[in-house]
């Protein structure tokens, strides 16, 4: 088995928080590596998943997104990431987790 080094590593699943099923759907919008989608403001990524591939994604997975961007784990920013999609998109209804 091959090491690799998480700091040359631009796969999204080297980034904190992105998993293998959140990696697939980013892929889906085109985003394909971490170099992609740390460009990216984290709040649009996730209103473009609901939108074009997910539409069922919860207050956690934008955690995740968001927490992947600023290096934060998801469950520490729960509230906070909710709260400020809820500023920028306030026709929106959350789901349950």
């Amino acid at each position: 088995m091959v090491k690799r080094s998480k700091a040359s590593d631009d796969s999204l699943e080297s980034l904190p928080n992105i998993g293998k099923v959140i990696a697939g759907k980013l892929r889906q919008i085109g985003i394909e590596t971490k170099s992609d989608f740390l460009k990216r403001d984290p709040f649009k990524v996730f209103d473009i998943l609901l939108k074009k591939c997910d539409p069922t994604l919860c207050r956690c997975a934008l955690a995740s997104i968001v927490g992947a961007s600023v290096g934060s784990p998801w469950h520490e920013i729960t509230k906070e990431s909710a709260k400020e999609f809820a500023k920028r998109h306030p026709r929106h209804k959350w789901g349950k987790c």
